[in-house]
């Protein structure tokens, strides 16, 4: 069944209550087999003409676990394929092999796809030929809404479908058909998630298209090309995944010019070829000059450098990002205005934007759990870290003392203990760190799937920056071991990109080669059912797959900024390693994964705010690590300076290159000219549309008000 095209009711039809729920199976007969290319009588049927179609495109699966006996299924097919104005999700349902099957696979038709897009608040092609937030009243007027599979890309279609199923609320108390009495709806409840926790869906994923994820693979990592092909990721899996990987190939290119400067400096300064020489010797004997060393050094040059292009990056990334998200359809997103996430919970309420009856939840009560629950949980675990550094710091010495006086193969086996417990201590600690911190944003109860991404990000962020950078910032700024900050930076580079390329690719490709694959053989002429039971077999995408890529993005970025005046082939490394990262993460994504759900993203979140702030860290850190650098210190020395003048001078020039950065900030706009415009008239149409939408529900509520007067 589909939503009717002159349904009444508020857009996705959630706010209706649920009538007939329960019951026998939706329609007559279904199929044995399914079809993707022809319409089947396995298919729930549309209630309206305009979705009728010949053509019904498998887009997402259900697996349904033990539980789920055929009563439960015909009335999961019900509820799946009813209208929205009954309480049902609107979408197009079909039963898999037959109605005791353990698959039920959805599509949708036109209306829900259409009411969806302009729910989410997604822009598309008007007539005119320029981008439009989408409105259902005027659908008519934007390019291709009559066929979906050009209008919406499969992400979005696919997307929808979870939106749809997300959304679904019990109206009432009902009981679950074919399950004990104790598995009830209460109203109100999110039933998917109750179908989740009651073992009858145990998995939901989109399906994979075989011809398109075949010409996206050739014209991505297969080839010898340079560039992206980012629309057609876009296309196939979302403004999400294309976002990362468009900044991923924007922040590896802008890595030429910091490896260009590096690979000169490291061939013309004699003093970073003496330093990079003692790092590899381990000796620290002072050489003679024949000749005096330039007045500026490399490593200044190295500093300045860095963190002026940190900022170039940033602010041009922003501006980039804003010409995808008008490109992609996500500039004017309305996440506030659509339903809550599955897991909000509150006091029932009417919704005063929406007018929609929803849990509500006080801004006060979520800002209260934030200070005095999630800000002092994190501030201890980030206390742990220090702590365990500090433990290391004191057992390394420990050991070290021991050799000292006790030389043996024993002793000589001991050093190595303190760098294994304090890697175990922190792996361990950052994997509780992660259960609490999702347990911490829950407990916040965000609304919107985008507030509840950003507060986990941030809270595991700021973890992350301690677990990664502690070690060094207590090399640079209290140990002041420059040399042994120069070769920790170089060790981490050189086995994190080979830790990550081996735990990233080269793993979960044997395992899928070896393991996973033999158990998913399929032949040309296999059921469509076992086609799609066979994606199923694929590892999922973890939850916070994008996440880790991101955090491996960010560390890399502090590595450049923040200390790369000690090591100037930082840049260099960097720049080999994302070469090969590009089509690696885009093989894994594509071939070692089931598709993943991503819901349409307007930029990079928080992540965006996470690279600003270590750009402006940078200038402190580079600063002081300017301070200590001995060639300073001895000019310092030769001009007079003291100690205390010669902090208070890089102070100064701290601050003189903060505010360069600040100025540079604001005379690079973070949006292109004719952007700002495009936002502001998509903004100014959207109003209108608002205005005009409500001028209508009052003329129909008031001729509504007459009419039972009349009567």
């Amino acid at each position: 069944m589909s939503k009717a095209a002159d349904d009444g009711g508020v857009p996705g039809g959630r706010g209706e209550p649920a009538q007939q729920l329960g019951g026998e199976a939706a329609g007559g007969k279904l199929a044995s087999k399914l079809s993707a290319s022809s319409f089947t009588p396995g298919w729930t049927k549309v209630s309206c003409p305009c979705c009728a179609s010949e053509r019904v495109e498998p887009l997402v699966l259900v697996k349904l676990g033990q539980k789920a006996v055929p009563e439960t299924k015909r009335w999961l097919i019900k509820l799946i394929g009813a209208p929205q104005k009954d309480g049902g999700a609107g979408l197009l349902a079909h039963p898999g092999e037959d109605a005791t099957g353990n698959i039920i696979v959805l599509s949708a038709p036109r209306c829900t796809l259409l009411r969806a897009t302009e729910e989410l608040g997604l822009c598309k092609i008007y007539h005119t030929g320029e981008m439009e937030a989408f409105a259902y009243n005027d659908r008519d007027n934007f390019r291709n809404s009559d066929n979906m599979e050009v209008f919406l890309t499969l992400a979005e279609r696919q997307y929808i479908i979870k939106y749809e199923l997300d959304g679904l609320r019990a109206q009432k108390d009902l009981r679950i058909p074919g399950l004990p009495d104790s598995c009830t709806l209460q109203k109100r409840d999110n039933i998917w998630q109750k179908l989740g926790q009651v073992g009858v869906v145990v998995d939901t994923f989109p399906l994979h298209n075989p011809d398109k994820l075949k010409d996206l693979s050739e014209s991505w990592y297969s080839g010898n090309q340079l560039t992206q092909p980012l629309d057609k990721v876009n296309e196939y899996f979302g403004s999400s995944v294309a976002f990362y990987f468009s900044f991923l190939d924007f922040y590896t290119w802008s890595l030429l010019p910091p490896a260009i400067l590096g690979l000169f400096i490291a061939y013309f300064s004699r003093e970073v070829q003496r330093e990079m020489l003692q790092s590899v010797s381990g000796s620290q004997e002072e050489e003679v000059q024949d000749e005096p060393d330039p007045l500026i050094s490399g490593h200044m040059l190295q500093a300045v450098f860095s963190m002026l292009w940190s900022t170039v990056v940033i602010e041009l990334w922003k501006r980039r990002s804003s010409t995808l998200s008008y490109q992609w359809g996500t500039l004017n997103l309305a996440e506030r205005f659509a339903e809550p996430r599955p897991g909000f919970h509150g006091d029932l309420g009417v919704n005063p934007v929406t007018g929609r009856v929803e849990p509500l939840f006080p801004e006060w009560k979520r800002d209260l759990r934030m200070a005095l629950v999630s800000v002092p949980v994190v501030g201890l675990f980030l206390g742990l870290v220090v702590l365990g550094m500090m433990c290391f710091y004191w057992a390394e010495a420990r050991v070290k003392w021991l050799h000292k006086d006790w030389d043996s193969m024993i002793s000589q086996t001991f050093l190595y203990v303190p760098s294994v417990l304090h890697i175990v201590y922190t792996n361990m600690l950052a994997t509780v760190y992660r259960t609490v911190a999702t347990s911490l944003t829950e407990y916040e109860n965000h609304r919107e799937e985008s507030a509840y991404d950003n507060h986990l990000t941030g809270k595991i962020l700021v973890f992350t920056f301690f677990n990664n950078f502690a070690v060094l910032f207590h090399i640079a700024f209290f140990k002041q071991d420059v040399p042994l900050l120069r070769k920790r930076l170089a060790s981490l580079l050189i086995i994190t990109q080979l830790v990550n390329q081996v735990t990233e690719v080269v793993i979960p490709f044997l395992v899928d080669r070896f393991i996973s694959a033999p158990h998913r053989s399929e032949r040309e002429d296999d059921p469509k059912e076992d086609k799609f039971r066979n994606q199923g077999t694929l590892p999922t995408f973890p939850p916070q797959g994008l996440f880790a890529e991101y955090i491996e993005l960010l560390v890399q970025f502090g590595y450049l900024s923040l200390f790369s005046c000690v090591f100037p082939l930082t840049a260099v490394l960097l720049l080999l390693n994302n070469l090969t990262e590009i089509r690696s993460d885009a093989y894994k994504i594509c071939k070692l994964f089931r598709k993943p759900f991503y819901p349409p993203v307007a930029s990079m979140g928080v992540w965006k705010v996470a690279f600003e702030v270590l750009s402006f860290v940078s200038v402190v850190s580079n600063c002081w690590l300017l301070l200590l650098s001995p060639r300073l210190q001895k000019t310092s020395q030769e001009a007079g300076m003291s100690g205390s003048h010669l902090l208070v001078g890089a102070v100064m020039v701290e601050h003189v290159l903060i505010l360069v950065k600040v100025i540079m900030a604001a005379l690079i706009p973070d949006e292109p000219d004719w952007i700002r415009k495009k936002r502001e008239h998509i903004e100014y149409t959207s109003m209108q549309a608002l205005r005009q939408q409500v001028r209508i529900e009052v003329v129909l509520n008031a001729s509504g008000g007459k009419t039972k007067e009349g009567q």
